[in-house]
């Protein structure tokens, strides 16, 4: 069919409206479409495809011959293909790769077999999802905007965003008529993700998406996000700006109590104290506390002013911490109670038991749960400590470990080793006893020889009337 022709029914079409059917197909700008043309001839002469005021984009000739329009070549490459398996079919549609804005408009699909022809009509509609500016600032004027082009008079749009409809408190601009629709609102984190714009017309349906990434405060998420840490650990509390956003002028300011605007006039740690200066980008502001404690409860602020903008993000330091008593009626135990400044959000609690070998290797035991546990002293089951793990909806919040104290005597050994002690005891005085004896009788002995030394006659009679003491003795044994 020549161009002159074409040009007739395509007018023709315009004018009346109703004397064509035409094909509606949508596709997203970059993504592949495909025109149908189908037929009940599978054995044509020729196949021609054109485009309103484009002339030819594809044709194939009787002889096998193709031929494609100048304006389809990409970097040396066809966009657009007919799959020759499915002619046998006598299907003959249109694969139209990475299209673009330009390409929407109508096609026709010509198939001439013995005299015969069939004619097609496609309209491509092209969807494209912008966003202005490309790289939003928190808090600043953004709008995303859906293009079809050629518009479709009368169509409705409708916009999602992550996967869920747009809430009404969204403006949204478009009544079926205007050549776009347009979402105008101040940007905020809850409206990052990904924007889909979803026509329909005259039962057809086609969407085109693009992705809205807040530049900003990344870390913490959101405002009011806690952070948990146990009495006398570290801890930091985060604020990151998306990376290469770096802020001037960063600050951190402790709220006082029941306010979310005024800062405390006594600051527990510095305004800026960067967690780790030798790793840190310069986009991350975080700082952190050394060691935790009790007045250190209470919701913080870090800032940093961006293009002139001020940028906020607040957060809650919840501090953790085990108080323990022991039962008055149960002597050798101990009741440990898991304490959370604020547990709103904790919905279970768990004890781990944690042992140490001769080797320090960490090993862990039976699990319990509840806010509270009671501890025997005297078992030795039970020697190591026990870790509070506390949960939330989102998975574990943070944990605190309670070191047993064990009794001096285990239930199991204390009888066993009082006999141990005593015996050692009794041995050790019975040996120092007959050290005292033998000092003693050397001590006598050394006396009675320095009586008689000074008398050498009386010292011999001594002796000799000893032996003859022992003589008599011995002969009377025998007898």
């Amino acid at each position: 069919m020549s161009l002159v022709c074409f040009t007739v029914v395509f007018v023709t079409f315009l004018m009346t409206g109703a004397h064509c059917d035409v094909t509606e197909v949508f596709a997203e700008a970059g993504a592949p479409a495909v025109l149908p043309c189908k037929s009940t001839n599978n054995t044509p002469s020729t196949i021609i495809w054109t485009k309103a005021n484009k002339g030819t984009v594809w044709r194939k000739l009787k002889s096998g011959l193709q031929y494609w329009g100048s304006s389809w070549t990409q970097k040396g490459i066809q966009r657009v293909q007919c799959p020759h398996p499915q002619f046998v079919r006598g299907d003959y549609s249109l694969l139209i790769n990475n299209v673009q804005w330009d390409d929407g408009g109508l096609y026709s699909c010509s198939v001439e077999a013995g005299g015969w022809v069939a004619e097609n009509l496609v309209m491509l509609r092209i969807i494209t999802v912008s966003i202005s500016p490309s790289e939003p600032i928190l808090g600043r004027d953004v709008s995303v905007t859906c293009d079809v082009t050629p518009w479709p008079y009368g169509a409705s749009v409708r916009w999602m965003l992550n996967g869920g409809p747009v809430s009404s408190e969204t403006a949204v601009a478009s009544d079926g008529v205007s050549s776009n629709s347009i979402v105008r609102k101040k940007l905020a984190a809850r409206l990052s993700g990904n924007w889909t714009c979803v026509v329909s017309y005259k039962g057809k349906e086609g969407r085109a998406s693009a992705n809205l990434t807040v530049r900003g405060i990344i870390q913490p998420p959101t405002d009011n996000t806690k952070v948990y840490a146990a009495v006398g650990s570290s801890v930091t509390l985060p604020c990151i700006f998306s990376p290469g956003l770096i802020p001037s002028s960063p600050a951190w300011e402790k709220l006082q109590p029941g306010s979310l605007f005024k800062p405390s006039p006594s600051l527990p740690l510095p305004s800026f104290s960067p967690s780790s200066p030798s790793s840190q980008n310069p986009w991350d502001k975080s700082t952190a506390l050394k060691e935790v404690g009790l007045k250190d409860v209470g919701k913080y602020r870090c800032s940093g002013t961006i293009q002139g903008q001020k940028l906020t993000r607040d957060m809650q330091l919840v501090i953790a911490k085990i108080e323990s008593s022991v039962p008055s009626k149960r002597k050798g135990y101990v009741t440990v109670t898991c304490q959370l400044s604020d547990d709103k959000d904790v919905t279970n609690y768990e004890w781990v038991h944690v042992s140490y070998d001769v080797n320090g290797t960490q090993s862990f035991g039976s699990i319990q749960t509840g806010k509270t546990l009671i501890i025997s002293l005297v078992s030795e089951e039970n020697r190591g400590a026990w870790v509070c793990r506390f949960s939330g909806k989102e998975g574990i919040l943070g944990n605190i470990t309670y070191h047993v104290q064990m009794m001096s005597g285990l239930s199991g050994q204390e009888s066993t080793g009082f006999s141990h002690n005593t015996a050692a005891l009794v041995g050790l005085s019975l040996l120092l006893l007959f050290l005292l004896l033998v000092v003693a009788q050397m001590y006598k002995n050394h006396q009675r020889r320095k009586r008689v030394f000074p008398y050498p006659a009386l010292e011999t009679i001594v002796h000799t009337i000893a032996n003859e003491r022992e003589e008599r003795e011995r002969n009377q044994v025998k007898q």
